[in-house]
């Protein structure tokens, strides 16, 4: 296939079909692994004899991995074209799949893991990059909504995937499932995806080795601090990796293509959005971890209950995200983002007052308003993101798009864990639920701040 022009608006008919095909089944794979393994801990555990804190560390590898390897992943795709960077992240991750699935060691499904998110960080890194020179600007809300609804959907879906899976095979299956369609996808991602412009300049190797202390002294220095006997070495550690984000950020001031794009965040609908982004996925991440010990130990559900009543919440949001993808077209995302996230904080609140012997429609109603709300807020701002920024740093604004969103979701997974260390004799979930709340009401007044911004930073 011969290079699309870098001026083109979006690809042509029905490759545009095929290079979005191939950019959801990629992010989906990646964002699955994020979930099902969680599933299979416990028989990984017994099977390799190890205590159930060691474990944690094959979802925690992959998890960290991701979160560092991002931004400079995002920098590689401009330096290098978007396509050829989620080929070789999404090469990498299939490979890496085999070799988890060969694994018989913990060390060895470890660095396994380890590699498999370095793949699925050029994925994630270059997907919203790709929608963009895939679809034409007059239908990029509407991209964006779906790309978000497949996102949703992939995540919602990782405990039943696994569930399923590990219902008729063993474990090793979670990630040999994904060898076969990684190979398809390789090839058809290698036809269909847009060749795009490539910025000639060299990869900043000492901003990259500070993202990567930056995010991995904090987030491992918060996990050590929820845990009382080591706080002290977990402060210094997060405190490090503050100083590693200081540092970052002077570096990137006067840098044309930072790391961490300074230039982006200086443009004020672009910094905006990925504050009100940080503040919902913290929010969600609130809820989503502390809903399910609700259910459990003050209604006293069953698992099969818990994950019905977890459902409307992923439904709404798939039911909702197009269609507000595709009304971002036309109405401002700061005010959809502002209304979506003033219900999501109402469904919260609501959930924290929910009474114990409440129905499944009580509960239902609630998870849905939670679902409506983020999904109006979602792609909206996914949207303005993506379209604040130039073409030429469509790569750094997917990066910042998937950095936000994670950062959010371990603030919010941290602070649950604070709220119950600090109330070990229950009451934890109620609040991580008002806090959430709250953290989404901040973030609806941040979306509706760039109702103030100027008209020529939105897009």
């Amino acid at each position: 296939m011969t290079k699309d022009p870098p001026s083109q608006d979006g690809l042509p008919v029905p490759q545009r079909y095929w290079s979005v095909l191939a950019i959801w089944l990629a992010i989906t794979l990646a964002v699955l692994d994020s979930a099902v393994v969680n599933v299979a801990l416990p028989t990984i555990s017994r099977e390799f004899q190890i205590a159930p804190h060691e474990a944690i560390w094959i979802v925690n590898a992959y998890q960290i991995v991701i979160v560092v390897a991002l931004l400079p992943m995002a920098a590689l795709g401009e330096i290098f074209g978007y396509r050829r960077v989620y080929l070789v992240g999404l090469a990498l991750f299939t490979a890496a799949s085999l070799a988890c699935a060969l694994s018989e060691s913990l060390t060895t499904l470890l660095v396994s893991r380890v590699f498999q998110g370095l793949g699925a960080a050029g994925i994630m890194a270059i997907n919203a990059a790709l929608v963009r020179f895939t679809y034409p600007q007059r239908l990029l809300g509407r991209a964006i909504g779906l790309n978000a609804m497949v996102v949703s959907l992939a995540s919602a879906a990782g405990p039943s995937v696994a569930a399923a899976i590990l219902s008729v095979a063993t474990w090793p299956w979670l990630f040999a499932i994904n060898i076969p369609v990684g190979i398809v996808t390789l090839a058809l991602a290698a036809w269909a995806l847009p060749h795009t412009e490539t910025t000639a300049r060299p990869f900043d190797y000492s901003g990259a080795a500070l993202n990567a202390l930056a995010f991995g002294l904090l987030i491992g220095g918060v996990d050590l601090a929820t845990r009382s006997e080591r706080s002290y070495l977990g402060i210094a550690l997060a405190l490090a990796g503050l100083g590693c984000f200081v540092l970052l950020a002077l570096k990137g001031r006067n840098e044309a293509n930072p790391i961490l794009p300074m230039d982006l965040l200086r443009i004020p609908i672009f910094g905006l959005s990925v504050a009100t982004s940080i503040c919902s996925f913290c929010a969600q991440m609130l809820a989503l971890v502390s809903l399910p010990f609700l259910f459990d130990h003050v209604m006293h559900r069953s698992p099969a209950e818990i994950g019905l009543l977890l459902t409307p919440w992923p439904i709404a949001v798939g039911i909702v995200g197009p269609f507000a993808g595709s009304l971002s077209d036309r109405v401002p995302a700061a005010l959809l983002g502002s209304i979506g996230l003033l219900l999501f904080a109402a469904g919260l609140a609501a959930l924290a007052w929910l009474p114990v012997d409440a129905t499944f429609l009580d509960v239902a109603w609630r998870m849905a308003l939670c679902g409506f709300g983020f999904g109006l807020f979602q792609a909206p701002n996914n949207r303005t993101m993506v379209a604040s920024a130039p073409r030429a740093r469509a790569g750094a604004a997917g990066g910042m798009l998937a950095t936000a969103r994670l950062s959010g979701q371990t603030g919010g997974a941290t602070m649950v864990a604070i709220l119950f260390a600090l109330n070990p004799a229950g009451g934890g979930e109620h609040k991580a639920l008002v806090v959430g709340a709250a953290i989404a009401l901040l973030g609806a007044l941040a979306s509706a701040s760039r109702l103030l911004t100027p008209r020529s930073d939105a897009v």
